[in-house]
């Protein structure tokens, strides 16, 4: 016997109940559902997203968000940790304030649980690079380390890992400079 997948979509995820600290995403069709991280996982996207956040308001080229909610379509709906978004990609909100277009910078902070990590290295990257992400950063605050994936030959590929001593800069963040380590909680 022959069983259909179940494939979710923005509508379906309006049945669902709010529940705080509750996340629901779909990619591909497939829905998520994750709880509330560690606070050192808040942590963390909360000092990256201020270090882009400076570098935004200095710039004037755009705006950081800290997890908005992106429609890329009926059945990909996710909510990254952190996003930077030019300013002509902010212009592509929907009316209840989801970006509809691709971030250009995308930022994961990996959770405790294997099957997050998964998602994020795996599913989330492989959306990201089909929907024109520029660069996508995976940021693992246990190990304390960061995931450089930039955009090449139509595709993100993993262009460096960078620990506490390095410095973060970026083509995508002209100016932007950042020593890895400030990324990270004590």
């Amino acid at each position: 016997m022959l069983t259909e997948k179940i494939r979710w979509t923005i509508q379906d995820l309006e049945l669902l109940p709010e529940n705080e600290g509750t996340k629901y995403e779909i990619i591909d069709g497939e829905l998520f559902v994750t709880r509330a991280p560690h606070f050192r996982h808040q942590q963390t996207c909360l000092k990256i997203g201020g270090k882009l956040d400076v570098w935004s308001e200095i710039s004037g080229l755009g705006e950081t968000i800290p997890s908005p909610g992106v429609l890329f379509s009926e059945s990909d709906n996710v909510i990254p940790d952190v996003v930077w978004v030019s300013k002509e990609t902010l212009a592509l909100m929907d009316e209840a304030g989801h970006l509809t277009g691709a971030p250009e910078l995308v930022v994961e902070v990996l959770s405790v649980s294997k099957e997050d990590q998964r998602r994020d290295r795996e599913a989330k990257l492989k959306l990201y690079s089909s929907r024109g992400v520029k660069e996508y950063w995976i940021a693992d605050w246990r190990s304390r380390k960061l995931e450089v994936y930039c955009r090449e030959q139509g595709i993100l590929k993993l262009a460096v890992t960078l620990f506490s001593d390095d410095t973060i800069t970026s083509t995508l963040l002209p100016g932007f400079s950042c020593s890895v380590v400030k990324f990270f909680p004590n």
